[in-house]
Protein backbone atom coordinates (compact mmCIF):
# COMPACT_ATOMS: atom_id res chain seq x y z
CA UNK A 1 0.00 0.00 0.00
CA UNK A 2 1.64 3.24 -0.98
CA UNK A 3 1.73 5.75 2.13
CA UNK A 4 -0.49 8.54 3.15
CA UNK A 5 1.02 11.86 1.90
CA UNK A 6 1.97 14.06 4.61
CA UNK A 7 1.09 17.82 2.87
CA UNK A 8 -2.32 18.99 5.08
CA UNK A 9 -2.75 21.09 2.10
CA UNK A 10 -3.75 17.94 -0.03
CA UNK A 11 -6.60 15.27 0.72
CA UNK A 12 -5.78 11.92 0.58
CA UNK A 13 -8.17 9.86 -2.00
CA UNK A 14 -8.36 5.86 -1.27
CA UNK A 15 -9.91 3.42 -3.67
CA UNK A 16 -10.07 0.28 -1.38
CA UNK A 17 -12.19 -3.39 -1.89
CA UNK A 18 -12.01 -6.73 -0.29
CA UNK A 19 -13.68 -9.98 -1.11
CA UNK A 20 -15.19 -11.55 1.98
CA UNK A 21 -17.67 -12.75 3.41
CA UNK A 22 -19.86 -10.59 5.19
CA UNK A 23 -22.95 -13.30 6.97
CA UNK A 24 -24.97 -9.78 7.56
CA UNK A 25 -23.30 -6.46 6.22
CA UNK A 26 -26.46 -4.87 7.14
CA UNK A 27 -25.42 -4.21 10.64
CA UNK A 28 -21.90 -3.06 9.12
CA UNK A 29 -23.40 0.04 7.65
CA UNK A 30 -24.40 2.21 10.24
CA UNK A 31 -20.86 2.01 12.41
CA UNK A 32 -19.10 2.39 8.82
CA UNK A 33 -21.02 5.76 7.97
CA UNK A 34 -21.05 7.15 11.20
CA UNK A 35 -16.80 6.97 11.56
CA UNK A 36 -17.23 8.22 7.74
CA UNK A 37 -18.97 11.53 9.30
CA UNK A 38 -17.44 11.55 12.24
CA UNK A 39 -13.90 12.47 10.23
CA UNK A 40 -15.48 14.28 7.60
CA UNK A 41 -15.11 11.58 5.49
CA UNK A 42 -17.04 11.64 1.63
CA UNK A 43 -17.39 9.27 -1.06
CA UNK A 44 -19.08 6.28 -1.84
CA UNK A 45 -18.38 2.42 0.35
CA UNK A 46 -20.57 -0.42 -0.84
CA UNK A 47 -21.38 -3.47 1.58
CA UNK A 48 -22.23 -6.96 0.18
CA UNK A 49 -22.63 -10.32 1.12
CA UNK A 50 -19.16 -10.45 -0.72
CA UNK A 51 -17.19 -7.75 0.85
CA UNK A 52 -16.78 -4.06 0.31
CA UNK A 53 -15.89 -1.74 -1.97
CA UNK A 54 -15.55 1.63 -2.49
CA UNK A 55 -13.72 5.22 -2.98
CA UNK A 56 -13.84 7.72 -0.10
CA UNK A 57 -11.45 11.68 0.30
CA UNK A 58 -10.43 13.22 3.17
CA UNK A 59 -7.48 14.51 5.42
CA UNK A 60 -5.29 11.75 5.49
CA UNK A 61 -5.71 11.65 9.40
CA UNK A 62 -9.48 11.10 8.75
CA UNK A 63 -8.41 8.43 5.86
CA UNK A 64 -6.26 6.88 8.07
CA UNK A 65 -9.09 6.31 11.31
CA UNK A 66 -11.71 4.87 7.92
CA UNK A 67 -9.45 2.57 7.20
CA UNK A 68 -8.36 1.15 10.45
CA UNK A 69 -11.96 0.52 11.09
CA UNK A 70 -12.10 -1.20 7.91
CA UNK A 71 -9.73 -3.55 8.75
CA UNK A 72 -11.19 -4.87 11.62
CA UNK A 73 -14.12 -6.20 9.76
CA UNK A 74 -14.36 -10.11 8.88
CA UNK A 75 -11.93 -10.94 6.20
CA UNK A 76 -10.46 -7.16 6.28
CA UNK A 77 -7.29 -7.19 7.47
CA UNK A 78 -5.38 -7.51 4.33
CA UNK A 79 -7.58 -4.66 2.55
CA UNK A 80 -6.44 -3.66 -0.78
CA UNK A 81 -5.96 0.09 -0.71
CA UNK A 82 -4.94 2.53 -3.41
CA UNK A 83 -3.66 5.86 -2.50
CA UNK A 84 -3.56 9.11 -4.52
CA UNK A 85 -4.16 12.84 -3.64
CA UNK A 86 -6.30 15.92 -4.70
CA UNK A 87 -6.38 19.58 -4.24
CA UNK A 88 -10.18 20.12 -3.61
CA UNK A 89 -13.11 17.42 -2.14
CA UNK A 90 -13.68 14.89 -4.98
CA UNK A 91 -17.40 13.64 -3.47
CA UNK A 92 -19.98 16.44 -2.60
CA UNK A 93 -20.84 13.99 -0.07
CA UNK A 94 -21.42 10.81 2.11
CA UNK A 95 -23.08 7.66 0.65
CA UNK A 96 -22.64 4.00 2.27
CA UNK A 97 -25.04 1.47 0.67
CA UNK A 98 -26.22 -2.18 0.81
CA UNK A 99 -25.66 -4.41 -2.43
CA UNK A 100 -25.89 -7.64 -4.24
CA UNK A 101 -22.54 -7.17 -5.67
CA UNK A 102 -19.54 -5.03 -4.63
CA UNK A 103 -19.29 -4.53 -8.62
CA UNK A 104 -21.82 -6.07 -10.63
CA UNK A 105 -21.06 -9.02 -13.04
CA UNK A 106 -24.43 -10.81 -12.62
CA UNK A 107 -22.72 -14.26 -12.36
CA UNK A 108 -23.96 -15.70 -8.93
CA UNK A 109 -21.97 -18.46 -9.48
CA UNK A 110 -18.51 -16.59 -9.35
CA UNK A 111 -16.59 -15.84 -6.03
CA UNK A 112 -13.26 -14.56 -6.29
CA UNK A 113 -12.12 -16.02 -3.30
CA UNK A 114 -11.96 -19.51 -4.56
CA UNK A 115 -9.74 -18.62 -6.88
CA UNK A 116 -8.61 -15.40 -9.84
CA UNK A 117 -6.08 -15.12 -12.06
CA UNK A 118 -2.50 -15.00 -11.49
CA UNK A 119 -1.39 -10.83 -10.37
CA UNK A 120 1.11 -9.37 -11.67
CA UNK A 121 3.37 -6.70 -10.58
CA UNK A 122 2.79 -3.32 -12.19
CA UNK A 123 7.10 -3.48 -13.24
CA UNK A 124 6.51 -6.88 -14.63
CA UNK A 125 3.38 -6.09 -16.77
CA UNK A 126 5.13 -4.63 -19.97
CA UNK A 127 7.07 -8.27 -20.42
CA UNK A 128 3.43 -9.80 -20.23
CA UNK A 129 1.48 -7.90 -22.42
CA UNK A 130 4.09 -7.45 -25.24
CA UNK A 131 4.58 -10.99 -25.19
CA UNK A 132 2.82 -12.36 -28.63
CA UNK A 133 1.19 -15.37 -26.88
CA UNK A 134 -0.66 -12.96 -24.82
CA UNK A 135 -4.37 -11.34 -25.02
CA UNK A 136 -5.02 -7.77 -23.76
CA UNK A 137 -8.15 -7.46 -22.55
CA UNK A 138 -9.52 -3.92 -21.48
CA UNK A 139 -12.20 -4.77 -19.03
CA UNK A 140 -13.62 -1.24 -18.36
CA UNK A 141 -16.11 0.38 -19.97
CA UNK A 142 -15.77 1.93 -23.41
CA UNK A 143 -16.74 5.45 -22.11
CA UNK A 144 -13.29 4.58 -20.16
CA UNK A 145 -11.50 2.80 -23.00
CA UNK A 146 -12.21 5.74 -25.23
CA UNK A 147 -9.90 8.36 -23.20
CA UNK A 148 -6.96 5.99 -22.52
CA UNK A 149 -5.64 2.44 -22.57
CA UNK A 150 -2.72 0.10 -22.78
CA UNK A 151 -0.95 -0.22 -26.54
CA UNK A 152 -2.71 -3.28 -28.35
CA UNK A 153 -5.35 -4.21 -26.03
CA UNK A 154 -8.66 -5.26 -26.60
CA UNK A 155 -11.84 -3.46 -26.66
CA UNK A 156 -15.05 -5.29 -25.36
CA UNK A 157 -17.03 -2.32 -25.97
CA UNK A 158 -19.30 -2.65 -23.13
CA UNK A 159 -21.74 -0.15 -21.45
CA UNK A 160 -21.16 -1.86 -18.34
CA UNK A 161 -18.88 -4.47 -16.04
CA UNK A 162 -22.06 -6.70 -16.61
CA UNK A 163 -22.14 -7.53 -20.17
CA UNK A 164 -18.33 -8.60 -20.12
CA UNK A 165 -19.81 -12.56 -19.52
CA UNK A 166 -21.54 -12.12 -22.58
CA UNK A 167 -19.45 -10.34 -24.99
CA UNK A 168 -16.17 -13.26 -23.70
CA UNK A 169 -19.03 -16.15 -24.33
CA UNK A 170 -19.85 -14.48 -27.72
CA UNK A 171 -16.31 -14.15 -28.78
CA UNK A 172 -14.24 -16.85 -27.29
CA UNK A 173 -13.97 -19.17 -29.92
CA UNK A 174 -12.30 -16.45 -32.47
CA UNK A 175 -10.55 -15.23 -29.55
CA UNK A 176 -8.97 -18.39 -28.27
CA UNK A 177 -7.98 -20.12 -31.45
CA UNK A 178 -9.80 -23.25 -31.27
CA UNK A 179 -8.23 -24.50 -28.13
CA UNK A 180 -4.39 -23.50 -28.92
CA UNK A 181 -2.62 -22.43 -25.64
CA UNK A 182 -3.06 -18.44 -24.84
CA UNK A 183 -2.47 -16.35 -22.29
CA UNK A 184 -4.99 -13.95 -21.49
CA UNK A 185 -4.02 -10.55 -19.28
CA UNK A 186 -6.80 -8.34 -18.35
CA UNK A 187 -6.83 -5.16 -16.67
CA UNK A 188 -8.96 -2.47 -14.70
CA UNK A 189 -8.81 0.76 -12.55
CA UNK A 190 -7.58 -0.41 -9.47
CA UNK A 191 -8.42 -4.38 -9.55
CA UNK A 192 -11.62 -5.20 -8.74
CA UNK A 193 -13.32 -5.67 -11.91
CA UNK A 194 -9.92 -8.20 -12.63
CA UNK A 195 -10.88 -10.21 -9.56
CA UNK A 196 -13.95 -11.33 -10.96
CA UNK A 197 -13.21 -10.97 -14.84
CA UNK A 198 -10.79 -13.49 -14.11
CA UNK A 199 -12.36 -15.39 -11.59
CA UNK A 200 -15.09 -16.34 -14.77
CA UNK A 201 -12.56 -17.10 -17.05
CA UNK A 202 -11.02 -19.47 -14.71
CA UNK A 203 -14.65 -20.92 -14.51
CA UNK A 204 -14.90 -21.18 -18.55
CA UNK A 205 -12.18 -23.20 -18.58
CA UNK A 206 -9.36 -20.83 -19.85
CA UNK A 207 -6.37 -21.75 -17.58
CA UNK A 208 -3.40 -19.12 -18.38
CA UNK A 209 -5.46 -16.21 -17.19
CA UNK A 210 -3.39 -12.94 -15.38
CA UNK A 211 -4.24 -9.79 -14.48
CA UNK A 212 -2.73 -6.31 -13.29
CA UNK A 213 -2.03 -6.07 -9.49
CA UNK A 214 -3.28 -2.60 -8.67
CA UNK A 215 -5.16 -1.84 -12.05
CA UNK A 216 -4.45 1.14 -14.00
CA UNK A 217 -3.85 3.28 -10.80
CA UNK A 218 -0.98 1.24 -9.42
CA UNK A 219 0.57 1.41 -13.19
CA UNK A 220 0.31 4.83 -13.59
CA UNK A 221 1.60 5.51 -10.15
CA UNK A 222 4.55 3.13 -10.05
CA UNK A 223 5.97 3.14 -14.07
CA UNK A 224 7.92 5.90 -15.24
CA UNK A 225 5.83 7.45 -18.14
CA UNK A 226 9.19 6.91 -20.43
CA UNK A 227 8.58 3.56 -20.03
CA UNK A 228 5.11 3.36 -19.85
CA UNK A 229 2.57 1.61 -22.82
CA UNK A 230 -0.30 3.27 -21.54
CA UNK A 231 -1.73 5.85 -24.00
CA UNK A 232 -3.96 8.37 -22.68
CA UNK A 233 -5.31 9.32 -19.39
CA UNK A 234 -7.38 6.94 -16.78
CA UNK A 235 -11.09 7.43 -15.67
CA UNK A 236 -11.80 7.66 -12.23
CA UNK A 237 -15.38 7.77 -10.42
CA UNK A 238 -14.90 11.01 -8.93
CA UNK A 239 -14.87 15.02 -9.29
CA UNK A 240 -11.05 14.60 -10.53
CA UNK A 241 -12.76 12.93 -13.84
CA UNK A 242 -9.28 11.62 -14.67
CA UNK A 243 -5.52 11.41 -13.52
CA UNK A 244 -2.20 10.55 -15.36
CA UNK A 245 1.29 9.45 -15.29
CA UNK A 246 2.05 9.73 -11.23
CA UNK A 247 -1.06 9.92 -10.40
CA UNK A 248 -1.21 13.60 -11.44
CA UNK A 249 -4.51 15.46 -12.44
CA UNK A 250 -5.81 14.86 -15.98
CA UNK A 251 -7.49 17.06 -18.78
CA UNK A 252 -10.71 16.01 -18.48
CA UNK A 253 -13.91 17.67 -17.42
CA UNK A 254 -17.57 15.75 -16.39
CA UNK A 255 -20.50 15.93 -18.98
CA UNK A 256 -23.27 15.96 -15.79
CA UNK A 257 -25.78 15.04 -17.57
CA UNK A 258 -24.25 11.58 -18.62
CA UNK A 259 -21.40 11.19 -16.10
CA UNK A 260 -18.62 10.84 -19.49
CA UNK A 261 -15.38 12.64 -19.81
CA UNK A 262 -15.65 15.48 -22.13
CA UNK A 263 -12.57 17.08 -23.94
CA UNK A 264 -11.70 20.21 -25.29
CA UNK A 265 -13.03 18.83 -28.70
CA UNK A 266 -16.21 17.92 -27.36
CA UNK A 267 -16.69 21.43 -25.70
CA UNK A 268 -16.54 22.79 -28.85
CA UNK A 269 -19.33 20.48 -30.51
CA UNK A 270 -23.31 22.20 -30.68
CA UNK A 271 -24.57 19.10 -28.69
CA UNK A 272 -22.49 20.27 -25.95
CA UNK A 273 -24.16 22.34 -22.80
CA UNK A 274 -22.51 22.54 -19.58
CA UNK A 275 -24.48 20.60 -17.32
CA UNK A 276 -27.39 19.05 -20.37
CA UNK A 277 -25.40 17.62 -22.95
CA UNK A 278 -22.68 16.30 -24.65
CA UNK A 279 -21.91 14.93 -27.87
CA UNK A 280 -21.98 11.23 -26.41
CA UNK A 281 -25.02 11.56 -24.47
CA UNK A 282 -27.00 14.00 -26.75
CA UNK A 283 -28.75 11.42 -29.39
CA UNK A 284 -29.39 9.22 -25.58
CA UNK A 285 -32.06 11.68 -24.49
CA UNK A 286 -35.10 13.22 -25.10
CA UNK A 287 -36.03 17.45 -25.06
CA UNK A 288 -37.81 16.42 -21.59
CA UNK A 289 -34.91 15.23 -20.16
CA UNK A 290 -32.31 17.92 -21.30
CA UNK A 291 -34.76 20.28 -19.96
CA UNK A 292 -35.15 18.82 -16.38
CA UNK A 293 -30.79 18.95 -16.60
CA UNK A 294 -30.79 22.40 -17.61
CA UNK A 295 -32.95 23.32 -14.94
CA UNK A 296 -31.14 21.36 -12.54
CA UNK A 297 -27.87 23.25 -14.01
CA UNK A 298 -29.32 26.93 -13.49
CA UNK A 299 -30.17 25.28 -9.58
CA UNK A 300 -26.74 24.51 -9.29
CA UNK A 301 -25.58 27.99 -10.76
CA UNK A 302 -27.46 30.18 -8.71
CA UNK A 303 -26.39 27.93 -5.79
CA UNK A 304 -22.63 28.55 -6.41
CA UNK A 305 -23.39 32.01 -6.66
CA UNK A 306 -24.98 32.10 -2.84
CA UNK A 307 -21.60 29.95 -1.46
CA UNK A 308 -23.90 26.63 -1.12
CA UNK A 309 -23.54 22.82 -2.24
CA UNK A 310 -25.84 22.16 -4.50
CA UNK A 311 -25.52 17.44 -4.84
CA UNK A 312 -28.32 17.23 -7.60
CA UNK A 313 -25.74 16.18 -10.33
CA UNK A 314 -23.70 14.18 -8.44
CA UNK A 315 -25.60 10.82 -9.16
CA UNK A 316 -23.51 9.28 -12.60
CA UNK A 317 -26.40 7.89 -14.55
CA UNK A 318 -26.72 3.73 -14.62
CA UNK A 319 -24.17 2.90 -12.28
CA UNK A 320 -22.82 2.97 -8.66
CA UNK A 321 -19.12 4.77 -9.56
CA UNK A 322 -17.49 2.72 -7.40
CA UNK A 323 -16.68 0.38 -10.81
CA UNK A 324 -13.06 0.11 -9.64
Amino acid sequence: MSSIPQDQALLTVAALYRFTHFPDCGQLRAPLENICRTHGVRGTLLLAPEGINGTIAGHDHAITAVLDHIRQLPGCADLDVKLSTASTMPFHRLKVRLKREIVTMGEPAIDPRTGVGTYVEAQDWNALITDPATIVIDTRNEYEVAIGTFDGAINPATASFSEFPAWFRKVREDLLKSGQQTKVAMYCTGGIRCEKSTAFLKQEGVEEVYHLKGGILKYLETVPEEASLWRGECFVFDQRVAIGHGLAQGTFELCHACRRPVDAQDHASPHFEAGVSCPACFPERSDAQRASYRERQRQETLAAAHGRSHVGATRIAGQDSQDG
